[in-house]
């Protein structure tokens, strides 16, 4: 498929994950907040973004994406074991966050950002899963497109300036604007 830019698309959506005949639901996107995003800036997966986008405004949406597509295979070489004094502030261990089942935030060296699952704290090291919780599945999304048309240059800043962590992009100073967040349409206050 040829990606598809620029195209401001709302949706309201159910998420299944595929694992053999086994099907589980793992989030609803309903009316009261559904998904906002622009084509091709990143936002969601690039072929969730293209099935999405070729549907017009008011229309209804029910494909899967395979594993490979959507967040990839799941990768054992990206379980690895991190030294336990990389997780220690002022010289102790971080025991409120850094336990068995929570996802944390890492970086690089380069600056990337990473969420990991914390899959054992040991004595030494602290082992951890750097794969896309959805990794390995296949997807099955439902949804129907409440908006989708092109992208203004606003919105495209405003969007741009969400991604790149000034604020939710709606444009407002927070402290003394007059509208509600949760459903100011720009896609980063809730």
């Amino acid at each position: 498929m040829e990606e598809i830019k620029n195209r401001f698309v709302v949706v309201t959506y159910r998420l299944e994950t595929i694992d053999g005949d086994e099907r589980e639901t793992v989030e609803n996107v309903n009316a009261d907040e559904p998904f906002a995003f622009i084509t091709g800036m990143g936002m969601s997966i690039p072929a969730f973004e293209e099935r999405v986008a070729a549907v017009a405004k008011g229309g209804d949406f029910s494909f899967t994406l395979p594993a490979a597509e959507a967040h990839g295979e799941y990768d054992e070489e990206k379980v690895i074991d991190v030294p336990r004094e990389s997780f220690s502030i002022n010289g102790h261990f971080d025991h409120e966050h850094v336990k068995e089942g929570a996802v944390i935030p890492l970086h690089d060296a380069e600056g990337h950002y990473y969420q990991a699952e914390v899959l054992e704290v040991g004595a030494d090291t602290v082992r951890i899963d750097l794969n896309y919780p959805l990794a390995g599945y296949d997807l099955a999304f439902t949804g129907t497109v409440i908006e989708n048309r092109e992208a203004t240059l606003q919105e495209m800043e405003q969007m741009a300036k969400m991604l790149s962590g000034e604020g939710c992009g709606c444009g407002c100073d927070h402290d003394h604007c007059d509208h509600d967040h949760d459903h100011c349409g720009c896609g980063g206050c809730h």
